[in-house]
Order: structure tokens, then sequence, then C-alpha cells
């Protein structure tokens, strides 16, 4: 494949001054001053070879992007008893819900809607006595990057003015969903979000899903039958309530976060990064997603062709 064109082309496609409004997740005040216009793109073969385009080589805090390595982490741990303690269908609600939680009885619609991350990173806890740490120290591995780490100042910001996600924490402790103290489990999970990886990182952070669960080692994670569970909840869950439109424009399981990275996977073959500040309504990086859905228009990677 001629990488250096194709990247050309996404970069073109991703234009964030071409694609109309949006805004960086301003709720949490140390996100809201990043630059709108930033844009980074990676791709990497299931051999680690990696190719990019603009900032792919920036870090940037991964935000809900955690959410897809603590739930492959549990699974690893205990496998498909993890479904008792998260649903496995789409939200159609924004992700930060307590209305949805309420009616659901306390049991979170999927993994990659807050309180369905916060019950996994309850349960990362207890199995590793650690979560954030051993979160990092995956992560390091798994990118061959060492000295990636939590930015203080972002983890604090959401510490601060997280207070719709602790109302989540708080509501999943009186439904009995919670093992840990409701602030251990904040902490952890704020800690986590803070971590700042750089599209490079996080395409081969996330090769174990294209690699049907071997690590870059080569050693096992996940059973092929596990690999393909996260696969297909990240494409009913990985973009919040915009799922089906993301499958339908890039065709692909994804997962994004409010940080503006966007990871997708292409079984057998490799995995993507995007990065664009700017986001949707959604919480879904319009200049990610926009290149995503040109790479899968060129190459014809996807799961649907």
């Amino acid at each position: 494949m001629d990488y250096q064109s194709l990247l050309e082309k996404i970069t073109r496609a991703a234009n964030p001054s071409a694609l109309g409004d949006g805004t960086a997740a301003d709720y949490i005040p140390a996100l809201g001053n990043t630059d709108p216009t930033r844009f980074g793109f990676a791709v990497t073969d299931i051999t680690t070879r990696v190719h990019g385009t603009g900032d792919w080589e920036v870090p940037f805090t991964i935000q809900s992007l955690s959410k897809l390595f603590t739930l492959a982490m549990v699974v690893a741990f205990e496998g498909d008893n993890v479904w008792n303690r998260v649903g496995k269908e789409p939200s159609g609600s924004p992700f930060n819900s307590l209305t949805q939680l309420e009616r659901d009885q306390g049991i979170p619609r999927n993994p990659f809607v807050n309180a369905g991350a916060l019950v996994l990173t309850d349960r990362l806890i207890s199995l590793t006595g650690h979560a954030c740490e051993a979160l990092r120290t995956f992560l390091r591995e798994e990118s061959g990057n060492h000295i990636l780490n939590f930015d203080m100042s972002i983890a604090r910001s959401q510490q601060r003015h997280g207070h719709r996600i602790s109302a989540l924490a708080h509501l999943l402790a009186d439904y009995g969903r919670l093992d840990n103290p409701v602030d251990t489990v904040l902490r952890h999970y704020f800690w986590q979000c803070s971590l700042t990886m750089s599209c490079q990182d996080l395409a081969l952070a996330s090769g174990f899903l294209a690699r049907h669960g071997l690590r870059a080692d080569q050693s096992r994670l996940l059973t092929c039958d596990e690999a393909k569970g996260i696969n297909a909840v990240m494409l009913i869950g990985g973009t919040y309530d915009a799922a089906g439109d993301f499958a339908l424009r890039v065709g692909l399981p994804a997962k994004s976060s409010v940080g503006g990275g966007v990871v997708a996977v292409v079984p057998g073959r490799g995995t993507l990064a995007a990065w664009g500040p700017a986001l949707d309504r959604h919480g879904n990086s319009i200049a990610a997603a926009s290149a995503l859905d040109a790479f899968t228009t060129h190459t014809g990677w996807s799961i649907f062709y």
C-alpha cells in the first residue's frame, strides 16, 4: 500500500477548518484550552509497522479510550463473567446519563458509557489492587512507550469538576454495584482518563484486538472469542449514541473519547488511531471521524466490505 499518498488524502479529508463547527471538551476546563485545529492519524499493521501524518506523535489525554483497555484487562482476568456486571447493548442516550442507569436498575447499558467504566474500574481495583497503575503498566508494554504517564493537571481538573460522574458513582453504590469506596473508584477512574498517549502509542497499544487477542510480545491476553466480543460491543457502543452513524460511515469497531482521540480496529489487518480535539454534539471528534471515513473509503478496510 502507498501509505504516503493515502495519508495525504486523509489529511485533506480531516482538515478541521473545513469541517464546520466543533469545540473541545470545555466542561473539563483543562481540556477546553486544547487547540481545536490539531490533527493526527496513525495506522499500524499486525506486525506493528506504523505510519502517521500530522500530529501523530503528539501526546494527549486518552480520556474514555481508557475504558477499552480497562475492559480488556478485566476480561483477561475473568472472561465472560464481566457481562454479569455490565450490559452489551447500545445506549441510545448520552454517555453520562443518570436517568438511563436508574431505568436499568443500576446495571450499565455497556462498558463504554461512564457508569459501565466505573463498574469495570471498581473491578480492576479489586483484581489488581491498583487499577490506574496496572493500566499504565499494560499500556507502556503494548505501546513500547515506557515513559507514557498521567497528566496531573487533567486528573485534578476532572476531580474538581466531575460532578455528574461522581453522581453516577454514588448511584451505582446505592444499587450495590461497587465493591470499593466511591472516592477510591473515582480517583482511579480520573487518573486512568488522564493518561497521555499519541496516535502512534494508541494504534500500537490496541493491536491485540486486531491480532485476535495476542499481545505485542505474542503472548495471549484474550481468547479469539473474547477479542471478537470486545470488538462487537465497541461497534455498537464505542462512539456513544452516534454508534449507528459511525458504523455507517466508517464500518469498523471504534472507541472515541472527549479528548478527541478515536481508536478503530480492522480485525486481522491492523489498528488506526486519530486525534482531533473539536467534538460534535455526541462527544466524538469531527476530524477523526472524517479521517477514518476517508481511510475505509480509499482502502476498503471495513468489516462490511
